[in-house]
């Protein structure tokens, strides 16, 4: 192509404008160092919560409790810094480091410039591969096509023309026949020269940049229950530490010994195992949720994914592949091949083979690759033994292309091979109207699955005849080819556990409705109606929201327009998960309740816009996260509903010696020991159990459901109340029936309690199970806490330095039993009772 007219900007201009507009890039956020991400993850209100109650043991004197806590607020710190910092390693991994170079003219000569260097005004030579760089105005243009994906999610490239005089220089990407280009698109056919319109925050890219600055992400919900619930929780510890404070010194007359009594029931009260809970759940949940090729970038999401209801999918590379392949040949015989699985009849070689000379030698267009990797897979040597020898390209007025072949061995020197838009082959065979109508129905067809129908024709060519049009040649049609964007592996069988976990999967797509259909019933969306991006424009937010109910699938539509499907789902009281690729996707995916980004083919843009990354693309990962969401949030309703459960007895065995005038039963020690078993429990023992069954085969919860809600809370209380009349009764038997020193009381009791403990354990490691499969359920993490356990009971009761740094004394085999007889009873209590709860649920 000739340019030779245009002389461009000089290299002062250039400078100039560069100083007064900025480079061409899009700002990016300050990148989230590992000392940065510490700084996040101490702002967290849980965490300073953790971190404020072990200063306060620490303050108290009560060293074994303070290190207890900084050990936990540590670990959560070092899980989250370290899962965090790999993920930002990961994305910045990801990201094209190498900037795009452009191929300027300037001063009358071409030159290469990196592409923050491209200035409003400079003159682009583009070409078959190139990355535009700018927005920009074509002023030539020779077969050009552009693949615009990445802002418009269609999957097939459009045609651009040179722009007419005094056209306007913006314009809404999508559609063909357009002259304007946008920045982030690529040349996939042909030549062209194109004056820059806007770059780096003003191009198409940026205004979307410019839009996620204005979307409020929102706080999580888990994060402000909890910081209410342990608010009342300190107030209802600090009551009951008063109460022992006054009970003691009205009945017991010393004051001091009061306060350190109220003391030590305050510390074992305080509810620092809540922040517990949900620090170290999420931090473990990041690295869990890794594991099936998914990166946290905000930890508080992955408790969201599991409540998710609605997930909105992108079509065009998150549900397909985004590469064109061969899907359908069809013969003038009326003979159909489906070749999705890459296997075509030998009787459509000659098709396929044709299709693949009729394409660029180096293919960069998406149909082009197809044909030229279905040659491949059949066997077919294409152009081997062949030399291009000229080349007609597409017109506006003839929509096909043509390539003429000089052949080494064969009866004519020369073949010519051509494809395009099926009226335009139906031209150049010179078909009859009864060919003709054949032809249209089959393209009709295919059109109708979704699929992009070419026409394939050839000819022999004599030498003499190398110089006439394409139009002069006797082409013979060949066939038609239909061309689709395939179902990545494992979609159908995703979105088939989306339902059955009652979350609605809903495809919003740039692409054609035809296309958005096809694939969404190969995907199994089959159910909901189809809306287009018109449709949504011409509907208020109202509205809108009255309608997404009854939508799956919309097509046609813009970035702004998928910000508003989202909004109008939230409003509609639905927990979004939107995923997507590209940077129409990134206002959605910032605005959804979880933002999914596809970690290789996905744009900086969408991955800093979202909170998860699927590193592999895989969109089966999504439904792995979700499982994971969901274990992590039963998981931490069963730690809380221990947390209650426990604490109950606990307070009940402060209360009573002073109220029956005995001893008081624990001190610091003991209340130390006893936050020795149970914050292990709840941070690693509940974190690490299995998935309940039948996860994925229930339905969402409740949008409006209360993690502390009053099932929760009453199962907990309930538990703790059962605990705390048996452990009472045991109390009030041994202190006035047997003959046991306060010492052998205090370990009597201190054993009975831990007795209790483990069976609230087991009754909480699951939901559904039995404590018959809960003792056999795999957690590794149960046994070892088991096996410590044991262990130091086994040691305080034989050593007997041990029991007496400790205020502990042995106990004989009968009290043993007693012990043991205690946690079974309660487990058979609460099994009972989980059953009792089990079979009214059914029946409701």
């Amino acid at each position: 192509m000739s340019s030779n007219h245009h002389t461009g900007l000089s290299a002062l201009q250039a400078r100039e404008r560069l100083e007064r507009d900025g480079p061409n890039e899009l700002p990016r956020g300050e990148r989230r160092t590992p000392l940065r991400i510490v700084g996040e993850v101490l702002r967290e209100p849980m965490l300073a919560l953790l971190l404020a109650a072990g200063v306060i043991y620490l303050l108290l004197g009560d060293m074994t409790e303070a290190l207890i806590l900084i050990a936990f607020a540590g670990i959560s710190i070092a899980l989250t810094i370290v899962q965090e910092a790999r993920t930002e390693k990961v994305l910045e991994a990801l990201r094209d480091l190498s900037a795009p170079r452009a191929l300027v003219i300037r001063d009358g000569e071409t030159v290469r410039v990196p592409g923050r260097e491209v200035v409003r005004g400079d003159l682009l030579v583009l070409d078959a591969g190139d990355r535009i760089a700018a927005d920009a105005l074509l002023l030539e243009a020779e077969h050009l096509e552009a693949d615009e994906s990445l802002l418009t999610g269609e999957s097939v490239p459009v045609r651009k023309r040179a722009a007419h005089d005094d056209e306007p220089e913006r314009a809404e990407p999508g559609g063909d026949d357009l002259p304007q280009i946008f920045a982030g698109a690529i040349i996939t056919r042909g030549q062209g020269v194109a004056r820059v319109s806007a770059t780096g925050a003003h191009s198409r890219i940026g205004e979307i940049g410019r839009s996620l600055a204005e979307l409020e992400t929102e706080a999580p919900r888990l994060r402000r229950e909890t910081a209410a619930i342990v608010r009342l929780c300190a107030v209802g510890g600090a009551g009951v530490a008063l109460m022992v404070v006054v009970l003691y010194g009205l009945t017991r007359g010393g004051w001091l010994d009061a306060l350190l009594a109220g003391i030590a029931i305050g510390m074992s009260l305080l509810p620092e195992e809540f922040p517990v809970v949900l620090t170290i759940f999420l931090a473990m949940g990041a690295w869990r949720i890794a594991q099936v090729g998914v990166l946290t970038r905000r930890t508080a999401a992955i408790e969201t994914m599991g409540a998710a209801t609605v997930l909105c999918t992108d079509k065009t590379g998150t549900l397909t592949q985004n590469r064109m392949t061969v899907a359908e040949l069809w013969l003038p015989t009326g003979e159909l091949s489906d070749c999705s699985e890459g296997q075509c009849d030998a009787r459509f070689l000659d098709l396929i083979e044709a299709g693949a000379l009729a394409s660029a030698p180096v293919p960069v267009d998406p149909m082009e690759v197809a044909f030229h990797t279905a040659a491949n897979e059949a066997g077919i040597g294409g152009a081997e033994g062949m030399t291009l020898a000229r080349t007609h390209g597409l017109r506006p007025e003839l929509l096909a292309m043509s390539n003429i072949w000089q052949i080494d061995d064969g009866d004519a020197p020369y073949m010519i091979a051509a494809k395009g838009a099926p009226e335009a082959i139906a031209r150049l065979c010179r078909l009859d109207d009864t060919q003709r109508a054949a032809m249209d129905a089959a393209a009709q067809a295919m059109a109708a699955r979704g699929i992009r129908v070419l026409g394939v024709a050839g000819a022999p060519v004599q030498h003499e005849d190398l110089d006439r049009e394409q139009e002069e040649h006797p082409f013979e049609l060949l066939g038609l080819a239909g061309l689709s964007d395939p179902l990545r592996a494992g979609v159908p069988e995703a979105v088939a556990q989306c339902r059955s976990a009652g979350i609605r999967v809903v495809m919003i797509t740039g692409d054609y409705p035809a296309t958005a259909r096809a694939i969404a019933a190969s995907a199994g969306l089959v159910d909901g109606e189809l809306m287009t991006g018109d449709e949504v424009q011409a509907l208020s937010d109202e509205q809108l929201a009255a309608r997404v109910g009854d939508v799956d699938i919309f097509a046609r539509t813009m970035p702004e327009q998928k910000l508003r499907i989202v909004s109008a789902l939230k409003a509609a009281g639905e927990v979004v998960a939107m995923t997507g690729d590209g940077v129409n996707d990134a206002p959605a995916l910032k605005a959804a309740h979880i933002g999914v980004a596809m970690g290789k083919r996905g744009t900086d843009v969408a991955r800093e816009a979202s909170a998860i990354v699927l590193v592999e693309d895989d969109f089966g990962a999504i439904v792995g996260a979700i499982r994971v969401g969901r274990r992590i949030y039963d998981n931490i309703r069963k730690a809380m509903g221990f947390i209650f459960g426990v604490h109950v007895p606990i307070a009940v065995l402060a209360i009573l010696p002073l109220l029956v005038g005995s001893p008081v039963i624990f001190g610091p020690i003991q209340i130390a020991l006893l936050e020795m078993i149970i914050d292990p429990v709840c941070a690693l023992v509940f974190e690490a159990e299995r998935d309940e069954s039948h996860i994925m085969e229930r339905p969402p919860r409740d949008p409006r459901e209360r993690l502390f809600s009053a099932g929760v809370i009453a199962r907990g209380v309930i538990q703790g109340g059962v605990a705390a009349l048996v452990l009472s009764g045991l109390y009030l038997l041994a202190a006035e029936r047997l003959d046991m020193s306060a010492q052998e009381l205090r370990t009597f009791i201190f054993f009975a309690l831990v007795s209790a403990v483990l069976a609230l354990v087991l009754a909480n490691r699951s939901f559904s199970t039995s404590f018959v499969q809960a003792l056999v359920r795999h957690n590794i993490t149960f046994r070892y806490v088991l096996a410590f356990i044991v262990t130091g009971g086994t040691v305080i009761l034989t050593v007997p330095a041990v029991q007496r740094a400790l205020g502990f004394a042995p106990l004989d085999w009968m009290e043993l039993g007693i012990v043991a007889l205690t946690g079974v009873g309660l487990l058979v209590v609460f099994e009972v009772t989980k059953m009792h709860r089990r079979i009214r649920q059914l029946h409701t």
